[in-house]
């Protein structure tokens, strides 16, 4: 269920302009085939002069191409410039003009539960809907991804993937990335996860100009991993990836990260960044069954996992 606009002080649908049908195609053979699909669609949006547009980058993980859609239904070809795994965003040019204006950033960090907002996505999914802020808090996605302040907004929208979540001035302060759900006075609601658009702002000139972030690449292991009453249960491992190189299973429980118990999907992961960069070898206690295994697992960057884009 989504809800209509309220009164506001600022033209909804001119800022929805900025925001684009995006559609990516993966090769068969990418390792995000099995579970993304090698077909991709949901929204870009235009932050520079130039046409930048941002998106979620799961929607362009190992894309061989993009294309955005604009207004008028002119789809152009993108090169997908940039994704970057730490923050999950995603970054686009296009090869042609679009002649589409920038969204302004906001300020993500005003924001606090029970703040007023708007979700944009491309015109062609859906209309501006105003939306709750929730909460702002730690999110650990099972595929060894941790924010320390995601935002979560409802109702949830119905193309949530790449919109804009936009404050009561018209500033862009978020990225949709998920559906979840959400428990809200003892009733359980679809909502959705934003990833706050000021962690962007310090790597940005980075992924534009070399295509990734300059900081230390983390270990990655490729294990999917759950928390389920204090206890971290590996749920899955990524095709060719170091954990199932390792024999890593489905099920087993993750108790220690070398000498460190871990008892959360967030701590197993802050555990295993902090022993080193990608390369660094990962002693692992798991319970299988009942029988304890000491496992050392070859981390890798997992930037080296992806295919890269060809260059246009």
């Amino acid at each position: 269920m989504t809800s209509s606009v309220e009164s506001s002080d600022i033209d909804l649908e001119a800022l929805g302009r900025s925001v684009l049908k995006l559609r990516a195609v993966v090769p068969e053979d990418a390792s995000t085939a099995g579970i993304l699909g090698q077909e991709r669609i949901g929204n870009g949006i235009v932050i520079g002069s130039d046409g930048l547009t941002l998106t979620i980058g799961y929607l362009i993980a190992e894309a061989s191409d993009v294309w955005l859609t604009a207004h008028r239904g002119r789809e152009v070809a993108g090169h997908p410039l940039a994704y970057d795994p730490v923050t999950g965003f995603g970054l686009v040019l296009p090869l042609e003009e679009l002649s589409v204006p920038p969204l302004p950033f906001g300020a993500p960090a005003v924001l606090d539960a029970g703040s007023k907002g708007y979700v944009l996505s491309s015109p062609e999914f859906a209309k501006p809907q105003s939306v709750q802020i929730l909460a702002r808090r730690e999110f650990a996605g099972a595929w060894e991804y941790l924010l320390d302040q995601a935002i979560f907004t409802t109702p949830a929208h119905p193309h949530w993937s790449g919109a804009a979540l936009i404050d009561q001035r018209g500033g862009l302060v978020g990225v949709g990335s998920l559906l979840v759900r959400e428990v809200v006075s003892g009733e359980q609601l679809n909502a959705n996860m934003f990833v706050p658009i000021d962690l962007l702002q310090p790597i940005l000139e980075d992924l534009r100009t070399r295509g990734r972030a300059t900081r230390q690449s983390r270990p990655w292991l490729g294990a999917y991993a759950v928390e389920v009453s204090g206890k971290v249960y590996v749920t899955g491992t990524a095709e060719s990836s170091p954990a199932r190189l390792a024999d890593m299973r489905e099920e087993d429980l993750i108790t220690h990260v070398a000498d460190h118990a871990v008892g959360s999907v967030a701590e197993f992961y802050r555990r295993l960044w902090a022993l080193g960069p990608a390369g660094t070898d990962v002693p692992l206690t798991l319970l299988r069954s009942g029988t304890r295994l000491n496992v050392t697992v070859h981390s890798i960057d997992r930037a080296d996992h992806f295919k890269r884009p060809q260059a246009h």
